[in-house]
């Protein structure tokens, strides 16, 4: 027997619901690649530092924050993709709108993540308050200003990347019209 297709009206169907299944496997995927190239990254610019120099070292700040730029713009870029693809979004706006959720998602487990961590390697101890140095001040801006512009163009590329993992409806071949009933 032949696949033969017969062609109807079809209306247009709009998405009713958020394939949270994607989201957070787009989430995952992010944390993934962020996690392993990160650690790449930072054994790259720590294996430069000299802990018996007199001044700190100067420029390893700059070279660790266009990494994490780089390096967050490409994971959710890819992160975002899989959302688009594994949610089966057939539009544009379907995929911005899951690649915004992914990012969202993936910012607040990463903020837990180092919340945990950090708190954790500490001892619970916080943030002891005698570190007012210019240095540590200089460092924490330059870091802010790097966060800021890695989180911005990663949700942009996020976005980006689960518009443009839409699956494309195909066209079936054999197709033949039929006759409406009266």
């Amino acid at each position: 027997m032949a696949d033969v297709a017969y062609r109807s009206e079809s209306y247009p169907t709009t998405r009713l619901r958020t394939d949270w299944g994607a989201i957070w496997g787009g989430t995952f995927t992010f944390m993934a690649i962020w996690s392993v190239f990160g650690a790449l990254g930072l054994a790259i610019f720590a294996s430069n530092a000299n802990p018996n120099a007199a001044a700190p070292v100067t420029g390893q700040s700059y070279g660790l924050g266009i990494w994490v730029i780089i390096l967050t713009i490409i994971a959710m870029y890819v992160a975002g993709r899989e959302t688009g693809r594994y949610a089966g979004v057939t539009n544009r706006h379907d995929g911005l709108i899951h690649g915004m959720m992914m990012f969202g998602l993936s910012v607040v487990g990463t903020l837990i993540l180092f919340t945990l961590g950090g708190s954790a390697l500490s001892g619970g101890a916080g943030v002891s308050t005698g570190v007012h140095s210019s240095y540590v001040i200089g460092t924490l801006t330059l870091l802010g200003w790097m966060g800021f512009v890695a989180l911005f163009l990663g949700w942009l590329a996020a976005m980006w990347g689960a518009s443009s993992g839409t699956a494309p409806r195909q066209a079936a071949s054999n197709v033949r019209d039929i006759r409406t009933a009266a």
